[in-house]
C-alpha cells in the first residue's frame, strides 16, 4: 500500500532544532534574574516597583495591540515578559513609574507588534523604548505636570546618592575600585550595579547556546582598543554604563542582529566604535543604545554582504569573442 506523505515547505533559511521561541524567552528571563535581584538588594522597593510597572505594562500593550489587530495574545511565549524587564533594567530605580511605563508602552505596542510581532522587528524593542524616551524628552518634560500627582514615594534609599560612575568618569572625579564597581555598585540603571551578574546570566545563554561569543567579544574587544587609543582607562569603560547588558544581551538578539558569522563582526566592531564616538567624543547619554539602534538598521545591508552565495549559482565571467578569419 501506498503511503501518502505530507510535506511542509517553507523558505530557507531551515534550521531544525527542539528549541521553541518560549523556552528560549524564559531563558533569557532567567539570565536576567541575577542582576535584577542584585538591583533589587541595592535600590529595595523602588527596584520592586519599577519592574513591576514594566512586566504589567508590558502584557496589558501586547493584549491590546494584538486585540486591535483582531490577533490573537500570545503572552505564553514570554517574549512581552522579556520586553518588559529589558526596559525596567534600563530605568534608574527612583525613576518615576509612569516614565518607564510610557516606555514600555512603545517597545511592546510600537516597537514590537507594529513592526509585525515577534520575529519581525527591526530595532531592539527595549532599547527604542527607553531611547524614544530621551528624543521625546522636550515634551515629556512638558506633560510631566500633569502626572507629578501620580508620584510614588517609597521612603528614603539606603544607598550611595551621587552621580553615576560613568558621570564621575568624565569629569575627572575620584573612581570607585574596579573591583567594586564589577561585583556591586549602587549608581545608575538598574542593569548597571553589577557586570558579574550579568557575566553570570550571560553564561547561562551560552551554555544554552541561544547566544555567541562574536558579537559581544568584537564590541568589548573595540572598545578596549579604541579607549586605549584615546589615553583613557578601557576597564573603567566595560565596567561603567550599558556595554555589558548591551554587548551580552541586547546587541545579541535574534531577530535584530546579523545571522552570518563574519556580519556578527562587523556588526560588534561597528557599534564599538560608535559607543566610543558616543562616550569620549560626543558626550551623549545612551551611547550604548543609540550605536546598537544604528547598527540595526544596517544588518539587512551586512547580512547581504556576508551571505554564502546560493548553491549552484555561478557568477557570469565574460569571454571575448575568437576572431572569425576565412
Amino acid at each position: 500500500m501506498n503511503k501518502v506523505q505530507s510535506l511542509i515547505t517553507s523558505s530557507s533559511p531551515h534550521i531544525k532544532s527542539d528549541e521553541t521561541i518560549s523556552n528560549a524567552m524564559r531563558d533569557v528571563f532567567i539570565a536576567l534574574l541575577p542582576v535584577t535581584l542584585v538591583s533589587i538588594y541595592f535600590f529595595q522597593a523602588y527596584a520592586v516597583l519599577t519592574i513591576a510597572v514594566c512586566l504589567v505594562t508590558a502584557c496589558l500593550t501586547e493584549v491590546l495591540f494584538r486585540k486591535l489587530m483582531n490577533k490573537k495574545p500570545t503572552l505564553y511565549d514570554w517574549s512581552a515578559l522579556v520586553t518588559g524587564l529589558f526596559v525596567a533594567l534600563l530605568f534608574q530605580a527612583t525613576t518615576p513609574w509612569y516614565k518607564a511605563a510610557l516606555a514600555t508602552f512603545i517597545a511592546v505596542g510600537i516597537a514590537k507588534e507594529l513592526a509585525g510581532g515577534l520575529g519581525w522587528n527591526r530595532f531592539n524593542p527595549a532599547l527604542f523604548g527607553r531611547v524614544a524616551l530621551v528624543v521625546l524628552a522636550p515634551a515629556y518634560a512638558y506633560v510631566n505636570q500633569w502626572f507629578q500627582p501620580l508620584h510614588i514615594n517609597l521612603g528614603m534609599l539606603d544607598t550611595i546618592t551621587q552621580a553615576t560612575p560613568l558621570a564621575m568618569m568624565r569629569a575627572g572625579m575620584v573612581m570607585p575600585s574596579v573591583g567594586e564597581l564589577f561585583t556591586g555598585f549602587p549608581a545608575g540603571a538598574l542593569s548597571e550595579v553589577s557586570p558579574l551578574a550579568l557575566l553570570i546570566g550571560a553564561a547561562y545563554l551560552f551554555y544554552k547556546k541561544h547566544i555567541s561569543w562574536h558579537i559581544p567579544v568584537s564590541i568589548i574587544g573595540t572598545v578596549v582598543v579604541l579607549t586605549l587609543i584615546a589615553g583613557q582607562n578601557p576597564i573603567y569603560h566595560i565596567v561603567t554604563g550599558g556595554i555589558m547588558i548591551g554587548a551580552f544581551f541586547m546587541a545579541t538578539d535574534w531577530v535584530s542582529s546579523p545571522f552570518t558569522t563574519k556580519g556578527k563582526i562587523i556588526f560588534g566592531i561597528c557599534i564599538g566604535i560608535l559607543i566610543v564616538v558616543f562616550r569620549v567624543g560626543l558626550l551623549i547619554t545612551e551611547g550604548v543604545a543609540f550605536s546598537i539602534l544604528i547598527m540595526n538598521a544596517f544588518v539587512p545591508m551586512i547580512e547581504r554582504m556576508t551571505s554564502r552565495s546560493q548553491f549552484g549559482k555561478i557568477k557570469a565571467v565574460a569571454v571575448p569573442m575568437a576572431d572569425n578569419k576565412s
